[in-house]
């Protein structure tokens, strides 16, 4: 099916990279994790480049980066996010991902609402911010990070608050938003749920 496009939002940790993996592979679908664009922005801030520079230079192969995932590269993107020109010169990298024939599936935090808009299925994917923390403590102390739930729970708490609240694009779910809160689900059942939601739509 040409130009069927799958919106997936939500905060920090809700499970929407999980959920979006799984929707994509389920249906074919070639599945885009807009974070990593703004990670990949971030990292290059770190590294001393103009964030405007950095996203307009931006190219697939940085997006393969293995230290996007790093929590001082997540709030930086949470930062270089709320940059206006950063955020225009990252949108026709993702309209034309998501145009592509086949179907495409993109997950952020303005996807239903301002990058993708006429999207077929729109869904935002949340949680509480205590399970969210928790999510991502145990992800980051498997890694060995010394990071404690406090602080944690303050990260998560501070990015929300940046996310919500920002002038451009802010997070929140698009009028016609299908909620899913994982906070009490499985991974199987969000996933459930999610694809119950597409092929609604596609029927």
């Amino acid at each position: 099916m040409t130009g069927f496009t799958v919106a997936i939002d939500g905060p920090a940790a809700a499970g929407k990279g999980t959920l979006s993996k799984a929707v994509a592979a389920h249906f074919g679908f070639a599945h885009l994790d807009t974070g990593l664009l703004y990670r990949a922005v971030a990292a290059k801030t770190l590294l001393g480049v103009e964030p405007i520079e950095a996203a307009q230079r931006l190219t697939a192969q940085d997006l393969d980066d293995t230290d996007l995932r790093t929590p001082e590269v997540a709030q930086a993107a949470s930062k270089v996010a709320v940059i206006p020109e950063v955020r225009a010169a990252l949108v026709d990298f993702q309209r034309a991902f998501a145009a592509r024939a086949g179907g495409a599936v993109l997950d952020g935090r303005d996807i239903g609402t301002v990058i993708c808009p006429d999207a077929a299925v729109k869904l935002f994917v949340t949680a509480s911010a205590e399970v969210r923390a928790e999510r991502r403590y145990l992800e980051l102390s498997a890694k060995g990070d010394p990071s404690t739930r406090g602080q944690v729970l303050a990260d998560v708490q501070a990015r929300d608050e940046r996310d919500m609240n920002r002038a451009e694009a802010p997070l929140k779910p698009a009028s016609d938003a299908v909620l899913i809160d994982t906070s009490e689900l499985s991974i199987e059942a969000a996933v459930a749920s999610a694809i119950a939601a597409i092929e609604a739509r596609r029927a």
